[in-house]
């Protein structure tokens, strides 16, 4: 059971372990996506239709006829990795090896939609993977295995995200293994050191130039794809909005979101505490650029004052 790409990786390697049969796959309903709105596959849809896997796609995983056709396949397990709503004790009760999360934490830390984001948004220097037995709580169940990895400086959470697919669909398949064998024991999620990692919305991605030039840099990070971090340029009549797409930290100092330097090798803005060189921006109805190449076809001066449009 899972939708995004981030479970495609699990999918993959459960069809190709050579031991393991997949009886069918479960992914959320076809959804309008894009300018035009036309409905589309989510890529789990789209990889097991290319494997020819029977897929299932109810509206909702309560749907009694949902469950009727998912005891017909009668699994002896499911795996489970970012599938997209809460299942009902009637799913969790059927198999008989009950069902597996793939949560792309070290949980307890970051219960919740968005684990990766929050990762980096927090400034975390490690994160990893969790297989847990699903109970009726929000990513609660008992842990049966984890895997660590670095979260580099280099990293945004697209980068992140596909290490931790890879890594995630390793162990499952690892434990899996071990699970079916009755060799691992599940250990209950300590009380202490838990946190949540909320739905992340567009709003998001706004840079508030008061906060440090190590918070903003996180955020540009965090937020990389989507939503993507952003500022205003002070235009008239209306301010413009200036995706951040790439920046790192600097020294320099000044009142928050003015333009302290512009030349090839970036925009530094001043923050609450240092300043952030942008590197990558994107205007409103343009493409993506490099600082260099964004100055040579727009004017910059030393001066300016980005707006973060947050209250």
């Amino acid at each position: 059971m899972g939708t995004p790409e981030l479970a495609c990786a699990s999918l993959e390697a459960l069809r190709s372990s050579g031991e393991i049969q997949v009886v069918g796959v479960v992914t959320q309903p076809d959804r309008p996506k894009g300018r035009d709105l036309r409905l589309r596959a989510s890529p789990v849809k789209e990889a097991a239709c290319s494997a020819g896997l029977a897929v299932l796609q109810p509206e909702r995983a309560r749907d009694e006829f949902f469950l009727a056709e998912l005891k017909q396949l009668a699994p002896d397990l499911i795996a489970v990795a970012a599938y997209g709503q809460i299942l009902p004790q009637a799913i969790l009760d059927l198999p008989r090896l009950g069902c597996l999360n793939v949560h792309t934490s070290l949980l307890p830390k970051y219960r919740g939609a968005a684990p990766i984001q929050w990762a980096i948004l927090n400034g975390e220097t490690e994160t990893g993977v969790t297989i847990m037995k699903m109970d009726a709580g929000l990513d609660t169940g008992a842990m049966l295995d984890q895997a660590k990895t670095p979260i580099y400086p280099e990293d945004t959470s697209e980068t992140l995200h596909n290490r931790l697919a890879t890594m995630g669909a390793q162990l499952l398949i690892q434990t899996v293994r071990r699970w079916a064998a009755g060799e691992i024991s599940p250990v209950p999620q300590p009380v202490d050191g838990v946190s949540y990692a909320p739905k992340i919305k567009k709003s998001d991605g706004c840079l508030c130039w008061t906060e440090p030039s190590g918070v903003l840099w996180n955020r540009t990070r965090a937020l990389s794809p989507w939503p993507g971090a952003f500022t205003f340029l002070p235009e008239k009549p209306h301010p413009r909005l200036l995706k951040v797409w790439k920046a790192e930290p600097a020294q320099e100092s000044g009142a928050a979101g003015e333009v302290l330097r512009v030349d090839k090798s970036g925009i530094t803005v001043a923050c609450g505490a240092g300043s952030l060189r942008l590197l990558t921006v994107q205007l409103e109805g343009g493409r993506r650029l490099s600082a260099g190449e964004f100055l040579t076809g727009h004017s910059m001066n030393p001066g300016t004052v980005l707006e973060s449009g947050r209250k």
